[in-house]
């Protein structure tokens, strides 16, 4: 069975860092091939993995609904489902499939409802799903995951990045998302320390585990150059974080 780490987030806090550091971390703590999951429409998870998406779920679904009709011997689900086999990006040692927004008019109802099935299925094939989720949790409150171990949400040290943190968390009880453990994670900190709120907070919504991640100008360059993550060296200070966070969830996983 997989083990799926979800990772959300307001827009511009470093939450596709965050997940993409994550897939690196995986990756060179032997558990590959990672399944990365580009679940946030808003989001380039493909872009900082160095690979390029071709196909995102909700294009699929314009072409399904076009092809259907036409096609002889298939179902509409079996057509969809085929199809987003298709569509998974193959790297070396991650597989990416990405949920993009529709190109038409209509809802993600069908589309998340078959994503959500084709997961069941694939995500059995992965030892870990690095999920990179839009920023209100709807998706997992469809329950796209068959299930989520690490719900991983991500902040700004700001008063307010941190105020939006605990909306996160209430909206998370309040639309029923189903974890097993809570992860806050602090990013961009300008100073060695945490701030206080932070601890108070962690607290509060009794989180496993509370990360500071520093402002890193190694990492804001390859960002404003649109350049692949993968490549950036383990003694980074953030992916130096984001993977003593990875090896954290591990041993608590063999444990």
């Amino acid at each position: 069975m997989s083990n799926i780490i979800a990772i959300a987030g307001k827009g511009g806090v470093g939450k596709t860092t965050v997940a993409a550091l994550a897939v690196a971390a995986l990756v060179r703590q032997g558990k590959r091939p990672v399944l990365a999951v580009d679940a946030d429409p808003n989001s380039c998870l493909d872009a900082v993995l160095g690979v390029t998406v071709q196909k995102t779920v909700g294009r699929l679904r314009e072409d399904v609904r076009d092809q259907a009709a036409a096609a002889s011997g298939m179902s509409k689900r079996e057509m969809f489902e085929l199809r987003i086999a298709e569509s998974l990006v193959e790297g070396e040692d991650f597989d990416l499939i990405s949920m993009g927004r529709p190109e038409g008019p209509g809802c993600y109802c069908y589309a998340n409802s078959v994503l959500r099935s084709v997961l069941g299925e694939i995500a059995g094939h992965y030892p870990f799903v690095v999920m990179d989720n839009e920023a209100g949790l709807e998706n997992l409150s469809r329950r796209i995951a068959p299930k989520v171990d690490t719900l991983v949400l991500v902040a700004d040290p700001s008063r307010r990045g941190l105020d939006t943190l605990l909306r996160l968390y209430d909206l998370s009880l309040e639309m029923a998302v189903d974890y097993a453990r809570l992860v806050l994670v602090v990013n961009r900190l300008r100073g060695p320390e945490l701030p206080g709120a932070a601890f108070d907070l962690a607290a509060a919504t009794g989180a496993a585990k509370l990360v500071g991640l520093p402002e890193d100008a190694e990492l804001a360059a390859l960002d404003e150059a649109g350049a692949s993550l993968l490549g950036l060296s383990p003694d980074n200070p953030v992916a130096a974080g984001v993977a003593a966070l990875v090896r954290s969830l591990l041993q608590r996983s063999a444990g």
